[in-house]
């Protein structure tokens, strides 16, 4: 079941007209996986990821920078700093600090502007 609202997540992000359902599932399901799988299982930083990118389409810039940020420590702790996952975290997190205005930051983390 955890695997399926994961995938709805995912799909209703890619949808792009869906943020505020995305977060509805979202946030109940990292607080499950949060709880059950602990914060740095795989799958919750998938979850946390795909809840970042709802709210950063849903214009909560903040909110998505904190989960993006707290995604890239957890996954340069447990894959180190040059595995792809790393990398998408923080690209992920550049895109939703350019999102926000804070360009500085997004250009101190690789990212094609």
């Amino acid at each position: 079941m955890i695997r399926l609202r994961s995938w709805a997540v995912a799909i209703l992000n890619l949808l792009g007209d869906s943020a505020a359902q995305a977060i509805a599932i979202g946030e109940q399901l990292l607080a499950h996986q949060e709880q059950t799988l602990g914060p740095d299982h795989p799958d919750t930083l998938d979850s946390r990821n795909s809840l970042a990118s709802a709210y950063r389409a849903a214009g909560r810039t903040d909110e998505a920078i904190t989960l993006h940020e707290q995604n890239l420590a957890a996954r340069e702790r447990a894959l180190g700093p040059d595995h792809p996952n790393t990398l998408k975290s923080r690209d992920n997190l550049a895109i939703a600090y350019r999102a926000a205005g804070r360009t500085g930051e997004a250009e101190n983390n690789p990212r094609d502007l």
